[in-house]
């Protein structure tokens, strides 16, 4: 069967099970049918985004609700996906009881979809009739085990229906059998029930029947059906998941809806829990049912192990350093290397044998989505302990050698400082045999090629956080090409995407370019990339997937209507100063802070990027619960605590400030002239130039300080912000301990205290120093919504992606003196977790995006600013000038 969306989804007799992701059903989830019922289709997308990145291959949507106009949602959010690449990347199925509504997303569904689903209920003809229809749209369909007389219940009907479904689709409608995916109808066992005794073994053996005798298709079901009788109680219900899919899967079934979260890997669940679960699934013995239900009241309510259990390190050795890999326990992990090392002839054989026999399991389970990234990066820890303690032993041992995967060069920018994600990616590639050459941050061109001809690496990896990083991507990507390089280039970063690279960057290389939006799917590309057999078809595809889209990216472009400068100004935003509230800062002037107290940080503390940052998605402190990801997150959330308190306790980082408020107007419509100490310095904006509806204004954020012309005494602030002093020392400190785990820790929380600072300060700023909210009452929450009153703005963001704007910031406050936080070539700021912007205090401020703008308005900027007009580009984000 082949599906795709943005990309292809094979699904071969070899291929592990496909997980069908529902959480975009509007009958499978509470949340979901809210939002589309309050048509916040935004918020609805981030649900599919989390099911693709939780691991989801395929989403399922549906709209079947009384109270929606399904086939207007389908449509709309259908149209939406299409502009998403991150979501729209995987297949799509378009779920649906009533078949306009499936006919009308498969008008404007992209790629190779999946019909849920047609039947025989209401007779051949209209059966026939809609499977035409779907094989004419291209698509693949899911059979419902259900005729004129009902669904099937029993394995004798589940074949029978099966079967005539199948020679009628297949000899009539000349549909691919490929194409065909029979859902047999999982229903509950345990009900106390004698006829539903056999509802799983039922459809275990009909799986069997149907892969055996009708070629080609695929069985599917949604898996958690088969557990409702024991709803409230997660252990049993976890187990009677697993031991079915144990079953299904040897039978056959090959896709289906299962939540990971739900899932207990089947070895690991206890002797007598699995017997009694097996009794019923299989159905081996008549009283199973009376025995799992005593049995359930013993589990009930309990909780996973969580007291140290050293039964394991009992087991055999191999066994023993697995375990240590998968778990990420690196106690005992020299003890088990040493033994290992006395049973073989040369020390080399222990990390070529144990220790990647080990790492293997962690590669499939990391690829089935079984684990996360920060329990692959603990697995690293181990791994890196383990041949650290061997590396002494094989340099004695001088004929050692050990063959890697490949070699790839891994490097940050010029200009750029972050390098969080580069290292989640080297670790995550570290950990399936690639040799890393890690060049660290703000990496010139000439070294980044130098280093690249003289290692002989495989691939060059970038990455970059500013936009300024993007032309420097660029540049390498042309630098390579006049080179001659023949190595693909791997693009990442957070200010990256499939749109800049296909538009920008491949362009300028004839050979693979491919963007990675993040660590999982980066084994995948290398591999793909280094293999000798399919590379050149996979590089062929990736450079014709680029074209397609660069073309329809452009096209897009072209079609939407922008204003002139001019004409946006005349429809710019009007604030009626005569009636607006303007209020004098308690305090003009600049205030530097030397050194915070980090403690009274923790409440201000945004925890939903910081799981974001190791690509754990949901927010905080839902994450913690989540079905898919909770446990990981409440273990990772656990570590950052410990670190957090240590830091704190300890004084590990200082953190320092710096911020102004200052007598402020408005020039010439898109200018802020702020006077400071008898100096003028000017802040240029940007104006938003896409044509609005009527009666929709064009910002920018002049717009909300009073125009000089007005004659009124406005104002406004600038700040900077940091709490990075000290992380790169932590974090070199770590890594020398082989612990990329806490170096990458670090990190991401030092980022998070600087966010945190900023947003406790602005607090300040508003009640106490600007005063304009002395009375402001809001949680942490209510923060994180921007639920107050004014903004803060940052250049480079948005409202201002002007990274120049940072220098005047820089200049007016003396930002590098007062605190020592400096503006690197590029104009990001280090340490790395520092934050800057802008205060403005009008109730009617509001944040916005730039959006695209036309060329006329880059040119009139370079020249406010006094500057060549290629020289202002390389400053704005790329992707905003519209050409």
């Amino acid at each position: 069967m082949k599906l795709s969306g943005l990309e292809p989804l094979i699904i071969t007799p070899e291929s592990n099970f496909i997980n069908v992701g529902e959480r975009t059903n509007v009958a499978g989830s509470r949340k979901f049918l809210r939002l589309i019922k309050e048509e916040n289709y935004e918020e609805a997308l981030t649900i599919a985004r989390h099911q693709v990145e939780g691991g989801a291959q395929i989403i399922d949507i549906n709209m079947d609700d009384g109270l929606i106009d399904g086939k207007e949602a389908m449509v709309k959010f259908l149209h939406l996906i299409v502009s998403e690449p991150d979501i729209a990347r995987v297949p799509i199925m378009i779920d649906s009881s009533k078949w306009e509504i499936i006919e009308a997303g498969l008008q404007v569904v992209q790629g190779k979809c999946v019909v849920n689903s047609i039947s025989l209920k209401e007779g051949e003809a209209t059966f026939i009739k809609q499977a035409r229809a779907i094989k004419r749209y291209g698509a693949a369909v899911i059979v419902m085990a259900f005729d004129e007389v009902g669904q099937a219940d029993n394995y004798e009907r589940r074949i029978e229906i099966a079967k005539r479904s199948y020679d009628v689709l297949v000899n009539e409608v000349n549909f691919p059998p490929e194409d065909i995916i029979f859902d047999l109808n999982i229903f509950p066992v345990a009900t106390g029930m004698d006829e539903h005794r056999k509802n799983a073994i039922d459809f275990i053996e009909a799986t069997r029947w149907v892969r055996n005798n009708l070629p080609h298709c695929s069985v599917s079901g949604g898996v958690s059906n088969v557990s409702f009788s024991f709803r409230g109680n997660n252990v049993v219900r976890e187990a009677m998941h697993s031991v079915f899919l144990f079953h299904a899967i040897k039978a056959g079934m090959n896709i289906g809806i299962v939540n990971p979260a739900m899932l207990e890997v089947y070895d690991d669940i206890p002797k007598d829990l699995l017997e009694h679960v097996e009794d019923v699934i299989l159905d081996r013995r008549a009283d199973a049912t009376e025995r799992l239900l005593d049995f359930a009241e013993t589990v009930k309510g309990t909780k996973k192990e969580r007291t140290v259990d050293l039964s394991w390190r009992e087991e055999p050795l191999q066994d023993r350093v697995t375990r240590a890999l998968v778990k990420g326990i690196d106690q005992f992990i020299e003890e088990d290397v040493e033994e290992a090392r006395q049973n073989v002839s040369k020390p080399i054989e222990v990390i070529e044998g144990h220790l990647m026999t080990g790492m293997n399991v962690v590669g499939d389970l990391f690829g089935s989505g079984k684990m996360f990234l920060p329990q692959v990066v603990k697995s690293a820890r181990v791994m890196k302990k383990a041949v650290a303690y061997l590396l002494p032993f094989i340099e004695e041992d001088k004929g050692s050698v050990t063959e890697s995967n490949g070699k790839i060069l891994m490097a940050t920018v010029k200009g750029d400082v972050h390098d969080i994600g580069k290292n989640i990616v080297s670790v995550v590639l570290g950990c399936n045999n690639y040799e890393i050459v890690d060049l660290g941050v703000m990496v010139p061109p000439e070294k980044i090629i130098q280093t690249a001809i003289d290692q002989q690496v495989d691939i060059i990896g970038l990455s970059g956080l500013i936009t300024p990083s993007l032309d420097e991507m660029v540049y390498l990507a042309k630098e390579m090409e006049r080179k001659n390089f023949k190595i693909p280039l791997l693009i990442g970063g957070a200010t990256t995407s499939k749109a800049h690279t296909a538009v920008k960057i491949d362009p300028q290389y004839k050979n693979a370019v491919v963007h990675v939006n993040d660590a999982s799917r980066a084994v995948t590309v290398v591999g793909d990339l280094l293999n000798k057999r399919n590379s050149g078809k996979y590089v062929g595809d990736l450079k014709d997937d680029y074209e397609k889209f660069r073309e329809g990216f452009l096209k897009r472009t072209k079609q939407k209507e922008y204003l002139s400068i001019a004409e946006a100004r005349k429809n710019k935003y009007k604030i009626d100063w005569s009636k607006s509230r303007i209020k004098v800062p308690n305090a003009l002037g600049v205030t530097v802070i030397e050194d915070f107290e980090l403690a009274k940080l923790i409440d201000y503390i945004d925890w939903t990027p910081f799981f974001r940052s190791w690509d754990l998605h949901g927010k905080y402190p839902g994450i913690l619960t989540d079905e898919v990801v909770g446990e990981q997150a409440t273990s990772l959330f656990k570590d950052a605590q410990e670190l957090l308190n240590k830091v704190i306790d300890q004084k590990l980082l200082k953190a320092k400030a710096i911020y102004g408020l200052f007598e402020a107007n408005t020039v010439n419509d898109d200018d802020i002239e702020i006077v400071h100490q008898d100096e003028i310095f000017t802040f240029r904006t940007l104006r938003q130039q896409l044509k609005k509806h009527a009666g929709k204004p064009n910002f920018a954020l002049s717009d909300f300080i009073a125009p000089k012309e007005s004659g009124l005494q406005d104002y406004m602030g600038c700040f900077c912000v940091t709490t990075g002093f000290g992380t790169q020392e932590l974090a070199a400190q770590f890594e020398a301990d082989h612990d990329d785990y806490n170096s990458i820790m670090i990190k991401a929380l030092a980022d998070r205290l600087a966010e945190a600072f900023a947003e406790f300060l602005h607090e300040k700023v508003r009640k106490e120093d600007w005063g304009y909210a002395n009375n402001e009452l809001l949680t942490n929450e209510e923060l994180i919504k921007e639920e107050y009153e004014g903004i803060r703005p940052a250049p480079g963001y948005p409202a201002c992606p002007d990274h120049l704007e940072k220098i005047t910031i820089w200049e007016l406050l003396q930002v590098k003196e007062a605190i020592g936080v400096e503006l690197t070539e590029s104009l990001a700021m280090w340490p790395a977790a520092s934050v800057s912007g802008y205060y403005f205090g009008n109730r009617e401020a509001r944040y916005f995006g730039l959006g695209k703008i036309k060329e006329d308005q880059v040119e009139d900027f370079a020249n406010r600013k006094n500057i060549d007009l290629e020289y202002a580009k390389k400053w704005l984000n790329p992707n905003i000038i519209e050409q």
